[in-house]
């Protein structure tokens, strides 16, 4: 896969992202966010939902993202199987921290389940842990997984 094509995305592309979301998050952990879910927080002052889009136009990944104050925080990011290993989630990190900036954001955060790779891609960038969540996500065997709290300062992008 090339470089991927990261463009905003709107209430259109939802039923994409979370075909998306399912073929990337492994059901066992409960992380992935359903259709409604994500239909009522996109209108919400402050989010947005960005695309990665492979050479071909197919979705690849995604973000979903808001900003309150300074603060920005990556409510999701997710990468088609297909896609995973190719720089996707990488350069989705790296549009919401550049997004972030330009919306104002002085400080991002993001919450991950404990276990998942991603958290290699965060704190290659710069995240660190911040807190935890005892037993927040519920996979479906029963078993209960730790949220990982993480946080990083925004090194602000000069706008001119």
């Amino acid at each position: 896969m090339n470089v991927p094509i990261v463009v905003a995305g709107d209430a259109t592309d939802l039923p994409a992202v979370v075909a998306v979301m399912e073929d990337a998050f492994d059901p066992r952990f409960g992380e992935a966010w359903t259709l409604a879910q994500c239909a009522g927080l996109l209108p919400m002052p402050g989010v947005w939902l960005t695309l990665a889009r492979d050479a071909e136009g197919a979705l690849a990944g995604f973000s979903l993202s808001r900003i309150v104050l300074d603060e920005a925080e990556l409510l999701l990011l997710a990468v088609a199987r297909a896609a995973q290993g190719h720089g996707v989630g990488a350069a989705l990190l790296k549009h919401f921290e550049d997004d972030a900036a330009l919306r104002g954001a002085r400080r991002l955060h993001l919450e991950v389940r404990d276990g998942n790779a991603a958290v290699n891609l965060y704190n290659r960038s710069g995240f660190t842990l911040v807190g935890r969540r005892s037993r927040y996500y519920s996979g479906d065997d029963g078993q209960l997984y730790d949220a990982l709290s993480l946080s990083r300062p925004l090194n602000m992008i000069a706008t001119t």
